[in-house]
């Protein structure tokens, strides 16, 4: 079976480098900037998966400072939702 490019995952590893970590605010820009996009996004920690548009979830992973975190998307705008979800974790999400 092969698989339509389109449904293969993008995947990205990232580190949270701003001083507070995921916290509500941050975790609100995530869940922004993932929901303009129609592919299924992840994010996972120490095996841990989480849908990325969810505030909620998010919260739940407990990400302070140097955290790593993993990121999947699948979908048709796949890459578009790494590149925009990577522009916030290298900008540290506006925070120092």
């Amino acid at each position: 079976m092969n698989q339509n490019p389109s449904e293969l995952p993008l995947q990205q590893d990232f580190v949270v480098a701003n001083k507070l970590g995921i916290h509500a605010r941050v975790a609100a820009q995530i869940v922004k900037v993932a929901s303009q996009f129609e592919s299924e996004i992840i994010i996972s920690k120490c095996d841990v998966e989480v849908n990325a548009k969810s505030i909620l979830d998010l919260m739940t992973l407990v990400c302070p400072h140097g955290s790593r975190i993993h990121i999947t998307a699948r979908g048709p705008d796949a890459s578009e939702a790494i590149n925009a979800l990577a522009a916030l974790f290298q900008t540290k999400f506006g925070e120092p």
